[in-house]
């Protein structure tokens, strides 16, 4: 009865997954039937490879050798590593682990080689899973450990929930619980991202159960996974589930239940080419029939020897360390070659240094009998460099003094108008002195004369003033123009302001005739003398009058 009711739910099985593979790959082969691009068809090969790996192992290896063969002839390095990557998971489903691990090692070498961080990161990844089918869970953990580290570089979030699940899988293993359940628990948190693998996780989360003593607990998982595998046609995830609950009701001493779970475990392995699951249901079949019907645990146990003899026997295993060496070969050839470059890089390096040492020793050596004859030149520079640092400031300052040219010419003209009329206007007094005092006695105008000379008198007391103002200009201007002692000293700061007020206002209107301005002055008259470096004041106190002209010159904003 059992075996007929499991027969039944064989077909319904195929059924069903035939309609939801349809639904899956259809858009698949419409992508192919349209895209032009040979690099895209590579990609969608390798694409409907992975599609049929967990329900269709024949039609998975058909597209994955396509994707292979079409990236070998139109040299897409990309698609080789992609396919051969493809290539090595279908063939290590399906239990070909020496076939399996030499795809993988060549997709491996191909991302290196080729910067592909993703595909190395992935490829890495399914070679630790191929040391968990060899339960070398040791050298796994490396190399799962090695892929999340990538993955978190990368920030592929996936991977990383992936890689998480399968190191819970390899501590569950190791026996390892409390390791195993914090990275299960870890994937779990994430689950909606690979809610693909769900079926795995449950898997896992069941195996922990299990080996704490929890049953209840371990089935509830278990069927949580076979729901999920369900939904996801993933055949070979659901044998080692049906596996994993028949050997539950063994240990409960429920012999039926444990044979149906099983039987439906090898049939789910006979869908998926999953050897794996079909070994670990003959091997339990065989058990379980061995005090009931010898002759169906004989048939079952032979199963599970000629699939283990095809996943491990010495022919297999042989292959597999053959692979290993000679991939640590070209490792340690890979490193050897680096190590002797970076030894290159430094005998260069070092010879190089060697080489600069020779040509610095005789470069001192010539200067040092030189040394002598370099002092007396770089003293003569250093002369020559004062000097013309002197010149040049000095040039400064005269471009400076230069500007003010035409307004310092403005007020030392007035002064000199002033000293120029008066003494012409004296000379002329003068000469009527002269000719009155030539006269006789009797004609003389005394009272004439004593006015011409009191007009004389005041002419020079201008012609002194004025003489004054043109001296304190000339004054100035020579003050500026001059270098700075960088001492204080007592200084009439008011006077100071007023004077580079006006030739800054003359020098402005110098360049712009039709500038004017009031120049209105309030100065503190209190405020003495104070101890201060006048030309640099007075140099400031120019720039500041400048960029106020300046500014006053500029347009209001309603003439604009």
């Amino acid at each position: 009865m059992i075996k007929q009711f499991t027969l039944l739910c064989y077909g319904v099985i195929v059924c069903l997954v035939s309609v939801a593979q349809n639904q899956k790959t259809d858009s698949l082969f419409r992508q192919l039937a349209t895209v032009r691009q040979d690099t895209s068809k590579v990609l969608i090969l390798a694409n409907l490879c992975s599609s049929y790996r967990l329900n269709n192992m024949d039609s998975s290896l058909l597209y994955g050798y396509k994707a292979l063969d079409l990236a070998n002839e139109i040299h897409f390095i990309r698609g080789k590593a992609i396919a051969n990557g493809a290539l090595g998971l279908v063939l290590r489903e399906k239990g070909d682990l020496a076939l399996a691990l030499e795809f993988m090692l060549k997709a491996l070498n191909i991302s290196k080689e080729n910067n592909l961080n993703a595909e190395v990161a992935n490829n890495i990844r399914r070679i630790g899973l191929v040391y968990i089918d060899l339960q070398d869970y040791p050298k796994a953990k490396s190399y799962i450990q090695q892929a999340l580290k990538m993955n978190e570089t990368i920030g592929n979030k996936r991977k990383e929930v992936s890689e998480s699940m399968d190191l819970g899988y390899i501590y569950e293993k190791m026996n390892q619980l409390d390791s195993a359940l914090y990275f299960e628990q870890k994937a779990y948190r994430d689950i909606e991202i690979i809610r693909d693998l769900a079926a795995q996780l449950f898997l896992n989360l069941g195996n922990i159960d299990a080996k704490k003593g929890n049953n209840g607990a371990a089935l509830e998982h278990y069927f949580l996974g076979i729901k999920e595998g369900l939904n996801n046609n993933d055949f070979s995830i659901m044998a080692s589930l049906y596996t994993s609950i028949a050997t539950i009701y063994k240990e409960m001493h429920l012999t039926d239940s444990s044979i149906y779970y099983a039987l439906k475990g090898i049939k789910y392995g006979q869908l998926a080419s999953n050897k794996q699951g079909i070994l670990l249901s003959s091997n339990l079949l065989s058990e379980l029939y061995e005090s009931t019907d010898p002759k169906a645990a004989l048939k079952y146990y032979k199963i599970g020897a000629a699939v283990k003899d095809s996943m491990f026997g010495a022919g297999n295993i042989q292959i597999i360390q053959t692979l290993v060496s000679r991939e640590n070969n070209r490792q340690k050839e890979a490193e050897a070659a680096k190590i002797a470059y970076q030894n290159r890089q430094r005998q260069y390096s070092l010879i190089g240094g060697l080489i600069a040492i020779l040509i610095i020793a005789s470069i001192l050596y010539l200067n040092n009998r030189q040394k002598q004859k370099s002092n007396n030149i770089l003293e003569n520079t250093l002369s020559n460099l004062k000097s013309t640092q002197s010149q040049l400031i000095q040039s400064e300052k005269m471009a400076s003094l230069g500007e003010l040219t035409a307004g310092i010419a403005h007020e030392i003209q007035n002064p000199l108008n002033f000293v120029n009329n008066f003494s012409e206007v004296s000379k002329e007094l003068i000469e009527e002195v002269k000719s009155e005092r030539s006269k006789v006695n009797g004609e003389r105008d005394e009272k004439l004369e004593v006015e011409l000379l009191n007009d004389i008198s005041q002419n020079l007391e201008k012609i002194h003033y004025h003489g004054q103002r043109a001296d304190a200009i000339v004054k100035g201007m020579m003050q500026h123009s001059q270098s700075s002692s960088g001492k204080k000293e007592p200084t009439n700061i008011n006077a100071l302001c007023d004077e580079y007020l006006r030739l800054a206002y003359h020098g402005f209107r110098a360049k712009d005739k039709e500038f004017n301005a009031d120049l209105k002055t309030d100065f503190d008259g209190t405020i003495g003398n104070i101890n201060i470096i006048p030309q640099d004041i007075g140099r400031v106190l120019l720039n500041l009058y400048n960029n106020a002209f300046y500014a006053a010159s500029l347009p209001s904003p309603e003439k604009i």
